[in-house]
């Protein structure tokens, strides 16, 4: 299991490397993909960043504390959502994708509308981060034209339905079959590279969550880079009783900070200036000691 991470482009992307097929962008340890939601309805953080200003300065400043990637979101996928239309989420997100543009951070954009992601990515956004899993060949198509790298998540179902009895004979073997085999189809078409997400709390019990993560080793042994989003998810008010998302950031973090220690490339945080700080520490006390600082 390798501490160094990449994802290949075949569009500049910021802090990559040209390279004699694209641009290759490489981390060393679990980097931070910053949680941006221009959504009235967000589980956590809806209605929070209501105007291009607000939803700017987040922005910036996780850019400033040092997360890898800003992942900006205009259709809320919590569970039960109702789904909104391209033109309302083109124009939840392109107005932020666009004042981001050209400064010093990978954008991201949460979607599941190929229309979406062109036109992100028109704009100027890097990744496609989609919660389907591209299972629709035009996001493919749209992956493979614009050069662009993307995120393959699993989830049963559809947001309005995935928590209504979500059933697995084996989730680790099916969640990871089904990303690895999305994964192979994408590469194959064109895609320049995948990013492998295992979707917690998109179609799973409490008891699949928990399992998927023991199992991230698995995951994070293969050929794929992992991201983990279990950013004030429902799970830890069930472990740790804390029925209002926004107080749910210290279960986020003892979540993430499992998922770094088991290899994962990525974590997808709404705190994410804490995030950048745990992890920093975190690795820190994993490298073998460099002797004491007078001030330790």
């Amino acid at each position: 299991m390798t501490d160094v991470h990449a994802l290949e482009f075949r569009r500049p992307v910021p802090g990559g490397v040209r390279t004699t097929w694209g641009w290759r962008l490489t981390w060393t340890g679990t980097a931070v993909m910053g949680i941006v939601n221009v959504t009235p309805d967000s589980f956590s953080d809806g209605g929070r960043h209501d105007t291009l200003a607000a939803a700017l300065a987040s922005a910036r400043a996780m850019r400033d504390a040092g997360v890898l990637m800003v992942d900006i979101g205009g259709e809320s996928t919590r569970p039960g959502a109702e789904p909104v239309d391209a033109p309302t989420e083109l124009d939840r997100v392109l107005p932020l994708i666009r004042a981001l543009a050209g400064e010093d951070v990978v954008i991201s954009v949460d979607t599941m509308k190929a229309e979406v992601a062109a036109e992100a990515l028109d704009a100027g956004a890097h990744v496609i981060n989609d919660v389907t899993g591209l299972r629709d060949p035009a996001m493919v198509d749209v992956c493979v034209q614009a050069g662009a790298a993307a995120c393959i998540m699993h989830m049963q179902g559809e947001p309005r339905s995935m928590q209504i009895s979500p059933q697995y004979d084996d989730v680790v073997a099916e969640v990871q079959g089904f990303l690895h085999a999305r994964a192979g189809a994408a590469l194959a078409a064109g895609v320049p590279d995948v990013l492998i997400d295992p979707g917690i709390g998109f179609g799973k019990t409490l008891e699949h969550n928990l399992t998927l993560l023991r199992a991230l080793p698995q995951f994070t042994a293969g050929p794929h880079p992992v991201l983990v989003g279990a950013s004030r998810k429902r799970l830890i008010d069930y472990v740790a009783d804390v029925p209002v998302a926004a107080d749910r950031d210290p279960g986020t973090l003892a979540l993430h900070l499992y998922a770094a220690r088991s290899g994962t490339a990525l974590v997808r945080a709404h705190a994410a200036a804490a995030h950048v700080q745990a992890l920093r520490v975190q690795a820190a006390l994993n490298r073998p000691a460099q002797g004491l600082h007078s001030d330790a």
